[in-house]
């Protein structure tokens, strides 16, 4: 099993590091869809990370679907997803906190780095920006009350998500989304990112 993309992407490093909690070995393949399009097309035509190279030689492409397909390869006791009723719901609902805080977030770099100056369009930009904002603070609500994590005494699918969508937001965005204003985010990424699955998979 292959995965597919650079860990500077939310979505491969969200893969990543599910993999490695869930205990599914793969090969980590670090090409960008950038600088390593023609190869990356070899694999995937879409060329869109991250990208699951099954060992059937299958392609399963965008993160949520490639999750998705592990949770079914793994033992329950292994999976990181609850598995139905209001335990599943919550997690749904904080997963989709977290990565429409990261889509805002990959929209505000490409419309900085990527748009050409005399196309940049300010209220687009700005509707992102807070947009990213209102996910920001729903998640810092949330692990507000976490005991210690979102769902229980385990980190799963809900908390790496959350996790990865702040430490990339930091990353790329800190000056736009200030850590002192989501003091609960930064407590609860520093607990994340000390873990083993997060340690051995930095974003930089």
């Amino acid at each position: 099993m292959q995965l597919i993309g650079m860990l500077d992407s939310p979505y491969v490093r969200r893969v990543a590091i599910s993999l490695k909690m869930m205990g599914v070995p793969f090969e980590h393949r670090s090409l960008s869809v950038f600088r390593n399009f023609d190869q990356f097309r070899g694999i995937n035509p879409v060329v869109k990370a991250p990208t699951l190279v099954c060992d059937d030689g299958t392609v399963l492409m965008d993160s949520t679907l490639i999750l998705d397909y592990l949770e079914g390869l793994v033992a329950p006791d292994r999976r990181l997803m609850p598995a139905a009723g209001k335990a599943r719901q919550e997690a749904l609902r904080l997963t989709g906190l977290a990565l429409a805080a990261c889509d805002k977030g990959v929209t505000l770099i490409y419309e900085r780095e990527r748009r050409p100056s005399e196309k940049f369009h300010e209220p687009w930009y700005e509707r992102s920006l807070g947009q990213a904002l209102a996910a920001y603070s729903e998640l810092e609500d949330a692990v507000g009350n976490a005991q210690p994590w979102l769902q229980g005494e385990g980190p799963n699918a809900a908390d790496v998500a959350t996790a990865v969508a702040w430490r990339f937001g930091q990353y790329y965005n800190a000056e736009l989304v200030p850590a002192w204003k989501f003091p609960a985010l930064v407590k609860f990424s520093n607990r994340a990112e000390a873990l083993p699955a997060f340690e051995s998979t930095p974003l930089d």
